[in-house]
């Protein structure tokens, strides 16, 4: 893989992470529990790093990393919004759009690292994958609380 291709592969990562940060401070601004609150709210730093990390390894390999959000995740959000409002932004209604989210990063991260991706650059994504497969579970465990609950 060239450079070019890796920081493509890069860039959609930065994408993905940035669109998790905006997921869960949405889902922290419409959850009552401060507990969830909480947890989303480190979630959603938790991404911003993950993204600032990545666009680290974007500028050293000479790249342009991504800024921004996917279109994707925006037009997500609006049905969050307005699953939230019909719902009465319900814990569970918000932990299935969570756990909808995270299904999302662990399919782009999957992909990521299906490429032949340089080592060093493998082994930053092989980490992120591994907090994405544990926010995944932890708000899938949470949701399955809230629906037994």
């Amino acid at each position: 893989m060239d450079n070019k291709e890796v920081v493509s592969v890069l860039n959609d990562l930065i994408e993905t992470s940035k669109d998790g940060e905006q997921g869960f401070r949405t889902c922290a601004e419409d959850i009552k529990n401060s507990e969830l609150k909480a947890l989303f709210v480190s979630r959603a730093q938790a991404c911003a790093s993950a993204a600032n990390e990545l666009q680290e390894v974007v500028r050293s390999m000479g790249g342009d990393p991504e800024t921004s959000t996917s279109v994707g995740a925006d037009i997500h959000r609006r049905w969050v919004d307005l699953k939230s409002v019909i719902t009465g932004k319900d814990e569970e209604a918000i932990l299935n759009e969570c756990e909808r989210g995270e299904d999302v990063a662990m399919k782009s991260y999957k992909k990521a690292l299906s490429k032949e991706l340089p080592t060093n650059v493998r082994s930053i994504v092989e980490k992120q994958f591994a907090g994405v497969q544990r926010n995944h579970d932890q708000v899938k465990a949470l949701r399955d609380m809230a629906r037994a609950g």
